[in-house]
C-alpha cells in the first residue's frame, strides 16, 4: 500500500547501500508484517522529527515494531559499522588514508526529561541537569567512537574508556588527540598514552574578544552542530543509555551516507 512520503525518508541509493546491515532476517520471514524499509523510514522519522514513539504517524508501521526492530539494531551494532565503513569510504574519497592518525575528542551535556531523570547529574559548568555525551571524531567530522554518562562525570575520567574505543575503531591506528582543558592533568595524559595516544591540549588565547575560533577543536563543534539537525537528540529523551548513544550513531549514518550518495553521484 502507499503511502506518504516525508523529508526524513530514506532515498533508493541509500536504500541499496544500507539494506543489508539492516537486514537480521530475510525479507520474506514469515514473522514480518511490515517492510523493513517502512521500519526504516519511521525511525528515521522519529530521530529527525523529535517526537514520541507513540506518536508515530499512522502510516508509517506501529511504533512499537518500529522500536522494537530498533532495539534489535542497537543490539547488534548496525549503526556502528554503517558508521565505520562510509567513515573510510568517505576518507578514501578525499584523498585520506582509511583509517585517521589524529582525533578530537569533546563532550556535550544534554537536559534531562522525566525518561533519562533517574540517571541524570549536574553539569556545574553548563549549569544543566542531564547526560553528558563523549565524542571522539576524526579531522574530518566523523564519529569514530562514543559512551554516554551522568553530566557531572568529568571529561578526563573518561578518557581510558574513549580512547579504547576508538583505538578498536581505528585498528589502533590514532596517534594524537585534540582536547580542551577539560582533559588536563596527569591521570588523562598516562590513561591516553597507556593505549597510544599522545593528548595536545587546545586552548583559548589570554586575551580574547568575542568569539574565537580554536584550531581543530572546531572540528568537533560543527560535528555537534550536525547532530543538533536531530530533535530526538536536542535533549535525552532515552530510559537507557545506550538508546541514545545508538541513536547518535544513527544519526551520523543519515548524516554520512547522504554524503556518499551524493559524492558518487557526482562521480557518475
Amino acid at each position: 500500500m502507499s503511502r506518504k512520503r516525508y523529508p526524513s525518508d530514506v532515498s533508493d541509493e541509500e536504500w541499496l547501500f544500507v539494506a543489508p546491515y539492516l537486514t537480521l532476517m530475510r525479507e520474506d520471514a514469515p514473522q514480518r508484517e511490515y517492510a523493513l524499509r517502512d521500519v526504516f523510514d519511521g525511525l528515521r522519522w522519529i530521530v529527525r522529527a523529535g517526537a514520541a514513539w507513540r506518536m508515530m504517524p499512522g502510516d508509517l508501521p506501529p511504533w512499537e515494531v518500529v522500536y522494537q526492530q530498533t532495539q534489535r539494531w542497537l543490539a547488534a551494532g548496525v549503526f556502528e559499522a554503517i558508521v565505520q565503513d562510509l567513515r573510510v569510504l568517505l576518507r578514501l574519497a578525499e584523498g585520506r588514508r582509511a583509517q585517521p592518525s589524529a582525533a578530537i575528542f569533546d563532550s556535550r551535556t544534554l537536559q534531562s526529561s522525566p525518561e533519562s531523570g533517574g540517571r541524570a547529574g549536574y553539569d556545574g559548568a553548563k549549569r544543566r541537569k542531564g547526560s553528558k555525551v563523549h565524542v571522539a571524531v576524526d579531522t574530518l567530522g566523523h564519529l569514530l567512537a562514543l559512551h554516554v554518562t551522568p553530566a557531572d562525570e568529568q571529561d578526563r575520567a573518561q578518557m581510558t574508556e574513549l580512547a579504547q574505543a576508538v583505538q578498536q575503531a581505528t585498528q589502533q591506528n590514532v596517534e594524537l588527540a585534540y582536547v580542551d582543558a577539560g582533559y588536563t592533568g596527569e591521570r588523562a595524559r598516562q590513561d591516553a598514552q597507556a593505549q597510544g595516544i599522545h593528548l595536545e591540549v587546545v586552548k583559548l588565547p589570554q586575551v580574547r574578544k568575542g568569539f574565537v575560533l580554536l584550531p581543530r577543536r572546531w572540528v568537533v563543534e560543527r560535528s555537534f552542530g550536525w547532530v543538533a539537525r536531530f530533535r530526538r537528540l536536542a535533549r535525552d529523551y532515552e530510559r537507557l543509555p545506550q538508546t541514545l548513544a545508538g541513536l547518535h550513531f544513527l544519526a551520523f549514518a543519515i548524516l554520512l551516507l547522504s554524503r556518499f550518495v551524493n559524492l558518487m553521484s557526482q562521480c557518475a
